[in-house]
C-alpha cells in the first residue's frame, strides 16, 4: 500500500478493444461533443426569462453538476453492491442494480441488466423496473429518429449468462434468451 491506496496491476491476455472510430467520423456526434456547452445557452435564456438568475443557476449549472455526479455515483454503486438477477460468466467485473436511482437515471441504474444485455436499448427488464430511457427511445423510434432498436428478445440467446437465484421468475420474453 502506498498513501492508503493499494496499487495493483491487471494484465489481460486479451484486453478489451474499444473502437470509436465510426463515432469520431460522424459529423453530428462530433458537433454534439464540440458544442454541448453552447447548447446550454437557449435553456439558460429561457430560464432567465422565466425566473431570473436563480432559475439559470438551478436549471443549468446545478442540473449539469448533478447529472455528472449522479452518473459517476451510480457507476460506482452499480459495480459494488445491490441486487443482481444475472452473472456474466468469465467477466471479472459483475454489475448490480441501484433501484433507488432508477427514476432519476431514466432506467440506467438497472446496471446488472445492462451487463447482461449490453446491446439492448431496454434495460428495465423485470416487473416494477421503470425504464423511462427506453420509453424515450421508443418515442424517437415512432418519430423516425431511431431505428434498429435492439432488446434482449431481438438480440437473441446470450451464452455465458447465469441467472442468480430469484424470488420471482423471469418474465416470459426473457425466459428463452438465457442459456
Amino acid at each position: 500500500m502506498r498513501g492508503g491506496r493499494s496499487i495493483a496491476r491487471l494484465d489481460l491476455d486479451r484486453p478489451p478493444r474499444f473502437d470509436f472510430s465510426e463515432l469520431n467520423r460522424d459529423p453530428f456526434h462530433r458537433w454534439l461533443e464540440a458544442t454541448w456547452r453552447w447548447q446550454q445557452w437557449p435553456v439558460a435564456l429561457l430560464f432567465f426569462a422565466i425566473g431570473g438568475w436563480g432559475w439559470v443557476v438551478w436549471g443549468v449549472a446545478a442540473r449539469v453538476a448533478v447529472a455528472n455526479h449522479g452518473h459517476w455515483l451510480v457507476g460506482h454503486l452499480a459495480h459494488n453492491r445491490g441486487p443482481q438477477h444475472w452473472t456474466v460468466d468469465a467477466h471479472g467485473v459483475q454489475a448490480f442494480d441501484v433501484p433507488w436511482a432508477a427514476i432519476p437515471t431514466m432506467g440506467e441504474a438497472w446496471h446488472n441488466n445492462h451487463h447482461a444485455y449490453p446491446g439492448s436499448a431496454r434495460i428495465g427488464l423485470h416487473p416494477g423496473q421503470s425504464d423511462w430511457g427506453y420509453g424515450f427511445i421508443r418515442l424517437c423510434e415512432r418519430l423516425g429518429l431511431a431505428w434498429n432498436v435492439r432488446t434482449p428478445t431481438t438480440l437473441g440467446t446470450r451464452s455465458g449468462l447465469s441467472v442468480v437465484a430469484q424470488v420471482t421468475p423471469l418474465p416470459a420474453p426473457l425466459a428463452g434468451v438465457v442459456r
